[in-house]
């Protein structure tokens, strides 16, 4: 298979809507083809400090009520902090058969942008901090690098302490 010149990466609907928005960002793109795509690989494959690499994830408390969640690769979602900060008594993981159902994007390919519909969306704290970070860009191999203060206005998105404490 020949390709003229080099491909450029497809658009997601996660990189449109930063069009859209007029948002600077950076694309990463890395290998899959080994299957190391949890988030430690990710970081270490586009050389990017584990701590600004961020995933995605998706929950319910129940019938419509669908929330995202920010947490940094190398921690762990904290449901009770999580379901505190969506004001709801107890929240849980929705199954992995309903992610793309619900958002339009698969498990590994989770982006918090662009998702079906806007979901209140709770971004951990440890993000303040931060010049940068790094989110899925809507597709496995693919990861986008923005400000965290962007995130949370195309996001509509919410600092909160949602991570295990070690």
């Amino acid at each position: 298979m020949s390709m003229a010149k080099s491909a450029k990466p497809a658009k997601t609907n996660a990189v449109r809507l930063l069009d859209q928005l007029k948002v600077s960002y950076d694309l990463h793109e890395y290998e899959v083809s080994d299957g190391q795509i949890d988030g430690i690989s990710v970081a270490n494959k586009i050389q990017q400090p584990v701590e600004i690499v961020f995933k995605t994830l998706v929950a319910t408390a129940g019938p419509g009520k669908v929330f995202v969640f920010l947490v940094p690769v190398a921690k762990e979602l904290n449901l009770k902090s999580a379901a505190k900060a969506a004001g709801e008594k107890k929240i849980e993981m929705i199954a992995v058969k309903d992610i793309l159902g619900l958002t339009g994007y698969i498990r590994g390919g989770c982006s918090p942008l662009g998702m079906k519909k806007l979901f209140p969306t709770f971004i951990d704290d440890s993000a303040k901090e931060l010049e940068t970070m790094i989110v899925s860009a809507g597709k496995i191999g693919m990861q986008i690098h923005l400000k965290p203060s962007d995130l949370v206005s195309c996001t509509h998105g919410v600092f909160d302490a949602i991570t295990k404490q070690d």
